[in-house]
């Protein structure tokens, strides 16, 4: 909670990935906010109400992947709107003659997108989810303590780069709003 918080402000990207980890977290201990109250929120260094906070923080994002029918896979409808808003963005960036810089990282990019897609990724999925997902899946490899190949790992830092790029027009967007004219 108190992270998500943080990285909501600074980095939407690492924001989505952030809650796409805590939903798993959520999943792998059943979706049950007992279990996770006594074998993982107890572990943290926080006062009894920060640890309160924490449970109903966590008690509402149960909740909603219950309602939301994504206990098993998927994710909540605050976080593919917030997917949305960004591959909504990423389209203007594109059509905009005004950030060139953003246009060139796609195109480096690009190549990468269309890989993954072959590989398999879904085919209903935005060049946005295609990019967050390849970046989540790296996560989870270097979470298993996996190998990556120096090919995965060039493919990966220029996603990133592009996804830090969008995070941060998205941030400006919100706080200052883009203009997208010539």
């Amino acid at each position: 909670m108190y992270i998500s918080q943080e990285l909501r402000k600074k980095n939407i990207a690492e924001y989505l990935l952030y809650m796409w980890q805590v939903e798993d977290i959520i999943r792998a201990y059943g979706c049950s906010l007992s279990r996770l109250r006594h074998e993982y929120i107890s572990q943290f260094d926080y006062d009894e109400e920060q640890k309160e906070d924490l449970t109903d923080w966590y008690g509402n994002l149960i909740r909603m992947m219950n309602q939301e029918g994504v206990r098993e896979k998927g994710h909540i409808q605050i976080l593919r709107i917030i997917v949305q808003d960004l591959s909504e963005l990423h389209a203007m960036l594109l059509e905009s003659v005004k950030f060139p810089f953003y246009t060139a990282e796609y195109y480096k990019v690009l190549p990468f997108i269309v890989e993954l897609r072959n590989k398999g990724a879904h085919s209903d999925e935005n060049e946005v989810e295609t990019c967050l997902n390849a970046l989540y899946g790296l996560m989870m490899l270097r979470l298993q303590k996996k190998e990556v190949s120096a090919e995965t790992a060039h493919a990966i830092g220029e996603i990133s780069t592009l996804m830090g790029m969008l995070s941060d027009y998205y941030l400006k967007d919100k706080t200052e709003g883009l203009n997208f004219d010539e």
